[in-house]
């Protein structure tokens, strides 16, 4: 059976300015990829993708404030909140002639196994 994909084109000129400014920063692409397939935790992506838990933090909030990030939340059985991070897009796609930018996204529609 085959999937339609609906994309959702952005027309607000600052979120176009956000996302670029986000495709433009390696390690936001790289979280995004990273938690495509199952909700990680900031822990997990700095593991595996050598990125300092630092930096890993600061590119999770952006992610999150520009809609392209999902977090989930639990407590574990010390009572300390644990946090999952899941892309929300599947694909971003631009197109620039200079005068005008045009930016679409596909909904990450996988889910956790």
């Amino acid at each position: 059976m085959q999937e339609l994909i609906q994309s959702q084109k952005i027309m607000d000129e600052d979120r176009k300015q956000v996302i670029l400014e986000i495709l433009a920063d390696k390690y936001c692409k790289l979280i995004l990829h990273n938690t495509l397939e199952k909700p990680k935790s900031a822990m997990e992506i700095s593991s595996e993708k050598k990125i300092p838990i630092s930096t890993v933090y600061r590119r999770l909030q952006t992610l999150y404030d520009a809609k392209l990030l999902a977090i989930s939340g639990s407590i574990n059985q010390d009572g300390k909140k644990y946090f999952l991070y899941k892309s929300r897009v599947k694909s971003i796609s631009l197109k620039c002639d200079l005068e005008v930018t045009t930016v679409e996204l596909v909904p990450n529609t996988s889910h956790a196994s």
